[in-house]
């Protein structure tokens, strides 16, 4: 007895649609030339979305790195980032931590200054504007969130435009804005990594964005237009979110709390397009604001939680800092 397992294996020139169009033609066409001779019993396995590998693209943009890295360091040039953690945030840490060890495998040097959790807009602010005039350090990053006495616009103001390798400071968010900027926030930046990785379309694209951060939201919002998408932002006050995603060729969620919001399956159309960007703990494990393995049924590509859009973030984080050193 004969079996016939069609399964499907990903090219960047070849759409998933076009693939399952091709290979059902070619279940139909065996199937009626056996089935009358009792031979063959035909099997097929079922194709389901793309999964956009977030550990697999930021390797690749690590691997640019390291050779930019390369090639800066013959000119004389040692790229070196600087992290500042302000207090005893255990998940900041980690995250801090994390980041120091990515420079560390592409041979960006870190300097770390921890703070104390009682410092002052004044001091930390003096801290900073030593940094700007350090030469020998290209990035400046300010662990958020800080302590309720410490405001975030100021700190983040505070850094050189050309070190902002967090693309959070008023010149490089208006140059977003004006489609000039050259250091751009990082998850945002990740995201559209992962849309050229996989040769995605943006252009003419219906996306809508749940989210409307300074970190997230409205830097994507300003990145998508320039590709020529049209963008639809929503937010907590939106009132009918379900319907507008039902008619999206692509739905970017970051949310980040499962108890009161879930994008399920219905919310969305055959073959959208699903970027989770959301992270968070939820009943004693991390989810993003999807159930990956039902949402993947249905779309033609999206991305799971872990293993998604996080590991792009340190990935462009160090992409950031090779900019901010060539700009020295």
């Amino acid at each position: 007895m004969f079996y016939l397992n069609i399964r499907y294996h990903y090219k960047h020139d070849i759409t998933p649609i076009g693939l399952h169009n091709f290979f059902t033609q070619i279940f139909k066409f065996r199937t009626s030339i056996f089935q009358g001779l009792n031979i063959y019993k035909p099997e097929i396995i079922l194709m389901t979305g793309i999964k956009i590998d977030g550990k697999e693209i930021a390797q690749t943009v690590k691997d640019r790195v390291k050779k930019a890295v390369e090639e800066l360091k013959k000119q004389g040039i040692n790229p070196c980032l600087a992290t500042i953690l302000v207090g005893d945030n255990q998940a900041s840490a980690t995250y801090v931590k994390n980041k120091h060890k990515a420079c560390e495998e592409v041979g960006i040097i870190t300097k770390d200054y921890k703070l104390s959790s009682g410092i002052t807009q004044f001091e930390l602010n003096k801290i900073i504007v030593e940094l700007n005039n350090d030469k020998s350090i290209h990035g400046i990053l300010v662990q958020l969130p800080l302590p309720n006495q410490l405001d975030e616009f100021v700190t983040t103001s505070r850094i050189s435009p050309l070190k902002d390798v967090d693309g959070l400071t008023p010149h490089n968010v208006g140059l977003l804005a004006m489609k000039k900027a050259v250091l751009v926030a990082c998850t945002p930046l990740g995201v559209m990594e992962m849309f050229d990785y996989h040769n995605i379309e943006l252009e003419g694209k219906n996306i809508v964005l749940i989210n409307r951060s300074n970190l997230i939201g409205k830097p994507l919002y300003h990145l998508l237009l320039a590709r020529n998408a049209t963008v639809i932002t929503c937010h907590s006050k939106t009132k009918n979110i379900k319907e507008l995603c039902q008619l999206a060729d692509i739905v970017i969620t970051a949310v980040g709390d499962r108890s009161k919001f879930t994008l399920t399956p219905d919310m969305i159309k055959k073959d959208a397009i699903v970027i989770d960007v959301a992270i968070s703990k939820y009943k004693e494990k991390l989810v993003g604001d999807i159930d990956y393995d039902q949402i993947i049924q249905k779309a033609s590509y999206a991305t799971p939680v872990p293993g998604g859009v996080g590991p792009m973030t340190v990935a462009m984080l160090l992409k950031n800092t090779i900019t901010a050193a060539s700009l020295s």
